[in-house]
C-alpha cells in the first residue's frame, strides 16, 4: 500500500515539476554550460597564439615597443582572472573577465595594424601563419560567444516568464549575465594607426 502511494506522490510531483519548466531549466542550464565552455575554449586558443605572435614580432628591428608591451600586458590580465562556474551567475566577475578579454582583442587588432608598415614582417611566412590563425579564432570567438548569448536569451527568458518564474524563484534560478558592448561602433571600428614619420625639425637659421 505504502509503495502505491509513494509510487503515485512520485509521479504526480514529476508531473508538477515537469509542467512549471523545471526539465526546461535543467536542459537550457546545460546548454548555457556547454555554450560558454566553447567561449573559454576558443579565448585560450587565442591566448595560445600569442606568445609566438611575439616572440616573432620581437625579432622585427626597432618594433613598437608600447603596442608590443600592451599586448603582453592585456594577456597577463585576461589568463591571471579565475573563471569558474560561478561566474556564469555573478554579473560583475562575468563583466571583469568581458572587459579584460576585449582589452586583450583591441591590443592584438592594433598589433596587427602596426605590422603592416614593417615589410620583413609581411614577408615573414611564419608570421603570416599566425595572422591567419589569429583571424580564424577571432571568427571562432564571434561564433561562440554569439551561441552563448542565445543559449542565456533562452534561459533568461524562461526565468521571467510566467509561470515559470514561480519555479525560478523557488529554485533561487536567476537570470544570467551575457556579453554586452558598451560602445558597439568603438569596437567596431579598426584602431586608428598612422605610418608617417615626423617632420625632421628646420635647421636653425645661419647666423650673420
Amino acid at each position: 500500500m505504502l509503495r502505491r502511494v509513494f509510487a503515485a506522490l512520485l509521479l504526480t510531483a514529476t508531473a508538477l515539476l515537469g509542467g512549471c519548466g523545471y526539465n526546461d531549466f535543467q536542459r537550457l542550464d546545460e546548454g548555457v554550460k556547454s555554450a560558454w565552455a566553447e567561449v573559454l575554449n576558443q579565448y585560450q586558443r587565442r591566448a595560445d597564439l600569442i606568445p609566438n605572435i611575439v616572440a616573432t614580432v620581437k625579432g622585427e628591428a626597432n618594433f613598437e615597443q608600447e603596442t608590443l608591451t600592451k599586448v603582453i600586458e592585456a594577456r597577463a590580465k585576461a589568463t591571471s582572472i579565475q573563471v569558474t562556474p560561478e561566474t556564469l551567475n555573478n554579473p560583475e566577475a562575468f563583466k571583469k573577465f568581458q572587459q579584460a578579454q576585449g582589452e586583450l582583442g583591441s591590443a592584438l587588432s592594433r598589433l596587427m595594424a602596426v605590422s603592416e608598415a614593417y615589410p620583413n614582417l609581411k614577408a615573414n611566412q611564419a608570421f603570416q601563419d599566425l595572422r591567419v590563425q589569429l583571424e580564424g579564432t577571432e571568427n571562432r570567438i564571434t561564433v561562440a560567444r554569439n551561441r552563448y548569448i542565445k543559449s542565456v536569451q533562452e534561459y533568461n527568458v524562461l526565468t521571467r516568464s510566467f509561470p515559470t518564474n514561480l519555479t525560478a524563484m523557488i529554485f533561487s534560478y536567476a537570470v544570467k549575465p551575457s556579453f554586452t558592448v558598451d560602445n558597439e561602433d568603438a569596437i567596431k571600428a579598426p584602431p586608428a594607426v598612422s605610418f608617417d614619420k615626423p617632420a625632421a625639425p628646420a635647421a636653425p637659421a645661419a647666423s650673420k
